[in-house]
């Protein structure tokens, strides 16, 4: 599971829907700033939301509450 936000936190542009495209591409060994340029993302602020991303909720679901 991946929480990334859908919405960039300085400018409000929509930027949610490409994430799977940029992780996939990256993982498969292209360079991130050059996948940012493809997808459109020119704004330096929405291309930190991509490059400085961190996924903890795979570590913040062992911390959860049992009921």
């Amino acid at each position: 599971m991946v929480l990334f936000p859908v919405r960039c936190f300085t400018c409000g542009a929509v930027i949610g829907d490409k994430w799977e495209e940029f992780i996939k591409r990256v993982r498969s060994g292209e360079e991130p700033g050059k996948v940012l340029d493809e997808l459109g993302i020119k704004r330096y602020c929405c291309r930190r939301m991509f490059i400085s991303h961190v996924n903890l909720i795979d570590e913040m679901v062992l911390y959860g509450r049992k009921v």
